[in-house]
């Protein structure tokens, strides 16, 4: 299965790869739309923080802000492969981190993940189950494992379903994933 996964996760990153910086910008402010929409009614929401190619998300969080929702950012922790969560206030702080995802280097606000109503997950592909195909280490899959009653929002462009994500025992799926299309839903 592995291998499989390999040879998937290489093709839908090509996939994503190919689309011009104008068209996930444009993707990616619709996807925001869609997702403010979705996650009316939270008050704390958990967002990746985007590095290219992925679905940008710096707009969602300031729209979140905006709005009075608390967002909570994830922090790589390399050694245990987990993540580490940090309140975010302001996206200024921001910096380059580990593989080169923008963290709040230096300015971290503790969170606890059970105040979390609603998870937004990166991903390379999914299907129409919600199996979400990541990047390989499992630091999701750990954190979803633990907070099992987060609402589990994976983003991606539409580019990037598959017919099937081959899944194990310790793959979790997503309740959603949201595309510039719209929303694909879990069962």
């Amino acid at each position: 299965m592995g291998r499989d996964k390999h040879h998937l996760r290489e093709r839908l990153k090509h996939a994503r790869a190919s689309l011009t910086t104008e068209e996930r910008a444009e993707k990616s402010r619709a996807i925001a739309g869609t997702l403010l929409g979705l996650l009316e009614g939270f008050d704390t929401v958990m967002v990746y923080v985007s590095k290219e190619p992925e679905v940008e998300t710096s707009g969602l969080i300031e729209a979140l802000l905006e709005r009075g929702i608390e967002v909570v950012v994830p922090i790589i922790q390399r050694e245990t492969r987990t993540l580490r969560l940090s309140y975010l206030e302001d996206t200024g702080v921001l910096l380059p981190s580990t593989f080169n995802v923008p963290e709040p280097v230096g300015h971290e606000i503790p969170a606890d993940g059970g105040v979390i109503g609603a998870a937004v997950i990166p991903l390379i592909g999914f299907d129409d189950h919600c199996h979400r195909l990541g990047y390989g280490a499992g630091y999701y899959d750990r954190f979803l494992g633990t907070h099992t009653s987060v609402l589990r929002i994976g983003i991606a462009f539409a580019c990037q379903r598959a017919a099937r994500i081959p899944s194990e025992a310790h793959d979790i799926p997503l309740h959603c994933i949201v595309t510039e299309d719209g929303i694909t839903r879990s069962g």
